[in-house]
């Protein structure tokens, strides 16, 4: 096992850390819009959230998505390995497709009634900041953790790559569920490449057909390929809603609720709901 690996588990904390720090001083410095809660009455059930779906991994994962491309490079398995593609364009293919993947996921879990149920406790936070991006059910982090380590299993996916593909993907999702303000050109120009926060806002949006846009996380250019791309909310960043237009109740945003949330109202049936 290489050194840095060794330190896997510290590397990705302190990634994690350093940049929840950074966003939260941000949104403090220069924040996009008001919030509607105060923080005090959100954040506890968003950092508990996280707190519960690391537990729940660490119990019932005997094995990560670094540790399984560790197997896969030990055993030579996965289609990189077999068609021994060099190192440097594995990590930039398994990179591409990796991000490919969780787009695809996206969609699927917006697409699909039963995967929106646990998906859409992300969507019903009534406000949009860093803490935001840390809000997904235990069931949802389970079944996208089995199909992340199916991914790199086929892929043959090199460590390396795995491992800057959850510090760029845990960093991107804090950065694009910022409640910061980019200057309008810098927005636009990054949007080209990455997923800012203004275009990851639309997808918060109360609005169906804006909620099912811009599903990327780190790359923007999947939803532009496939044509889910759109690039201003129709109310205006001050003045769209967050959320989804049932589970508005404060009540509903208590950590316990949240964990009940996908076994509620099962006949539920809602314009705005994605199908």
């Amino acid at each position: 096992m290489s050194d840095w690996l060794q330190h896997e588990s510290m590397i990705r904390l302190g990634c994690f850390c350093s940049v929840l720090l950074v966003m939260m001083l941000w949104e403090w410095r220069q924040p996009r819009r008001v919030l509607s809660l105060p923080r005090a009455q959100r954040w506890p059930a968003n950092l508990g959230i996280i707190v519960v779906d690391n537990l729940i991994v660490r119990l019932l994962f005997p094995i990560l998505a670094v540790g399984m491309a560790e197997l896969v490079q030990a055993r030579g398995w996965g289609l990189l390995q077999l068609l021994a593609v060099p190192t440097p364009l594995a990590i930039l293919i398994a990179l591409l497709l990796l991000d490919l993947i969780v787009y695809v996921q996206h969609v699927a879990f917006h697409r699909l009634p039963l995967l929106w149920r646990l998906h859409r406790m992300h969507h019903s936070d009534t406000d949009f900041d860093v803490s935001t991006a840390l809000r997904f059910h235990p069931l949802e982090i389970m079944l996208s953790l089995l199909i992340k380590l199916a991914a790199v299993l086929l892929l043959g996916a090199p460590p390396l790559a795995v491992l800057l593909f959850e510090l760029i993907l845990n960093a991107s999702a804090m950065f694009n569920h910022g409640n910061v303000r980019l200057p309008e050109r810098l927005d636009r120009g990054l949007r080209w490449i990455v997923v800012t926060p203004d275009m990851h806002r639309v997808h918060h949006s109360v609005h169906r057909e804006e909620t099912d846009s811009n599903f990327g996380f780190s790359l923007s250019c999947w939803d532009r390929l496939f044509g889910s791309y759109r690039a201003q909310p129709r109310d205006g960043h001050e003045g769209m809603r967050i959320g989804l237009e049932y589970f508005r109740d404060a009540r509903a945003g208590r950590l316990d609720r949240l964990l009940l949330q996908p076994f509620l109202d099962p006949d539920l049936r809602r314009t705005e709901e994605p199908s």
